[in-house]
């Protein structure tokens, strides 16, 4: 399966994104109002420039305190983005996410973020893949 068309079946939710500069408190407030687990850090709300995830201020949160809430989003966001592209397959960018260690990957064509993929999409996706190609296989062998 296609990442286009793991998007196409997620529904039109956009890609909560935070401007550069943006407190790490406000990033926090938004994760826990929106119950997710990343926003995407961008100048112009088209494009990728970071990512903040739950871990990463958690992370911080554990090392330096409750100071870091007062910390700008562009201190804490991975800037060295791992993307995708709406053709690219399922199991690769399963592959990336497991081997960085991120649940979240923004979807990239030429500059312009069209998404945001999750790992747990990627597993329901391919869970839906593996449970038609069981059936085909079923019927082929009964005859149907």
């Amino acid at each position: 399966m296609l990442v286009q068309q793991i998007l196409k079946e997620k529904g039109d939710e956009g890609v909560v994104t935070v401007q550069p500069g943006t407190l790490v408190q406000e990033a926090a407030k938004i994760l826990a109002d929106r119950r997710i687990g990343t926003v995407v850090v961008s100048k112009t709300g088209k494009t990728a420039d970071g990512i903040v995830s739950e871990r990463d201020i958690v992370r911080e949160l554990g090392s330096r305190g409750a100071a870091c809430m007062s910390d700008k989003v562009d201190d804490l966001m991975t800037s060295k983005l791992v993307t995708c592209t709406l053709s690219d397959d399922a199991v690769m960018v399963m592959e990336k996410m497991t081997e960085g260690r991120f649940r979240h990957m923004p979807v990239v064509e030429n500059g312009e973020l069209l998404g945001l993929i999750t790992l747990g999409d990627v597993v329901k996706a391919r869970l839906t893949e593996l449970a038609m190609e069981k059936d085909a296989l079923e019927g082929m062998i009964m005859g149907h």
